[in-house]
């Protein structure tokens, strides 16, 4: 009976991440050419930073809120499928916001990370469940590959469709590229609604505890948020970067997706592997990818080199990959089944906090100071490493207090 649970477990991790591999070309097909879009439809780089910094406020702050409702209700199901709904239709909507339509293209990604609020505590809580069975780090892990491999192909999507336009007109072009990515995003919907008649309460993955053990903030779980919480603010947002290759580096525009791709690629490799970590040697792993990912800022924005750019951008990529998979997979540790939800909530509020300060610090700074905006990016991540070192230290004392 326990190998057959197990098994249908990892079929649900498969068959979701399937779902979130569609929901990535969706989205992030859109991503890798948003900075670019916004700046052609006008937008400056500090609104392109406060944009993309606001959208990451909402998109995590909100989940505390929805986690809080999501842990109330048990609608795990609902709450999944709304957001998905406002995540995927307000990429597609982008084609039409016109040659001068900034604010509108930016009142739509917004709308995008109020759906992945929505969605999130609900979706990763549903995915934790089922993860207590095959390893957190292992599970997340592999829904991070998963996830990856849709965000590679959306943006080769975009190359091909932006390879074979038939004209030069670039904001047409861009207009065609979002109305291409309704496509995967209608098939998300599809599978998501057979992922859910076929597993309508993942929640009997995990068995419930013995007694109730009540969520509390306690240190090592404080001192994790807080690191991760520096990792966000200095960690800078794509759109910045691919607004800055745009200006600094004389590539084609159909490259740019493929950049992005290539990202996603090195993300992929990096979440399965740091996730196996993980399983290991707990929030310590997060040390690691940390100090190897940290100085893609000196790489990306120091000069015009080709070579130090897509060594950046591949660093980038590693940051982004141990985020994904280990982040997720710590808060499954620190927090009891029955109040999941709102722990996600809690630690993805303030991480995106951190992230819209400091993405709009950082856009702010592109237009002041390049070496200003370098030195905040890597020192807000290096001062992260001592925090997660010793949250680390603080859970093992604690299970060892058991």
């Amino acid at each position: 009976m326990q190998k057959k649970v197990i098994s249908r477990a990892m079929l649900f991790i498969v068959l979701f991440g399937i779902v979130s591999l569609f929901s990535d070309m969706t989205h992030e097909g859109a991503s890798s050419i948003r900075g670019a879009y916004l700046s052609l439809l006008g937008a400056s780089a500090g609104t392109i930073g406060f944009i993309s910094g606001l959208g990451e406020m909402i998109g995590y702050s909100m989940r505390y809120v929805f986690g809080k409702i999501t842990d109330r209700t048990k609608q795990y199901w609902p709450m999944t499928i709304l957001g998905y709904v406002l995540d995927i239709a307000a990429v597609p909507l982008l084609a039409l916001v016109g040659e001068h339509g900034w604010i509108a293209a930016c009142i739509l990604l917004v709308v995008q990370r109020m759906g992945k609020a929505i969605k999130k505590p609900a979706k990763d809580t549903i995915m934790s469940f089922a993860a207590s069975q095959e390893g957190v780090g292992k599970s997340f892990g592999l829904q991070e590959v998963l996830d990856q491999i849709g965000a590679f192909f959306g943006p080769v999507l975009l190359y091909l469709v932006m390879l074979f336009r038939q004209d030069d007109n670039m904001f047409k072009a861009y207009a065609v590229c979002f109305a291409v990515l309704a496509i995967p995003g209608a098939v998300t919907l599809i599978l998501l609604l057979i992922t859910r008649a076929k597993f309508p309460n993942p929640e009997q993955f995990e068995p419930d505890p013995k007694e109730y053990v009540p969520f509390k903030l306690g240190k090592p779980f404080l001192l994790y948020i807080a690191g991760i919480s520096l990792f966000a603010f200095g960690f800078i947002d794509y759109s910045l970067i691919i607004m800055h290759v745009s200006k600094a580096f004389t590539l084609s525009a159909n490259t740019f997706p493929l950049l992005y791709a290539g990202a996603m690629l090195i993300d992929a490799v990096a979440a399965f592997g740091f996730g196996l970590l993980y399983d290991r040697k707990g929030i310590r792993a997060l040390v690691w990818s940390t100090l190897v990912s940290a100085p893609f800022a000196v790489l990306v924005f120091s000069g015009n080199s080709l070579p130090m750019l897509l060594l950046g951008i591949l660093m980038w990529g590693i940051g982004m990959g141990a985020q994904e998979s280990i982040l997720k997979a710590a808060v499954t540790t620190m927090v009891p089944k029955q109040s999941r939800a709102t722990g996600y909530g809690i630690f993805e509020c303030s991480f995106g906090i951190c992230w819209f300060l400091g993405s709009w610090l950082l856009g702010v700074l592109y237009d002041i100071s390049l070496p200003a905006m370098i030195a905040v990016s890597l020192c807000a991540q290096l001062a992260a490493v001592p925090l997660y070192l010793i949250s680390s230290k603080q859970m093992t004392r604690n299970e060892g207090s058991v």
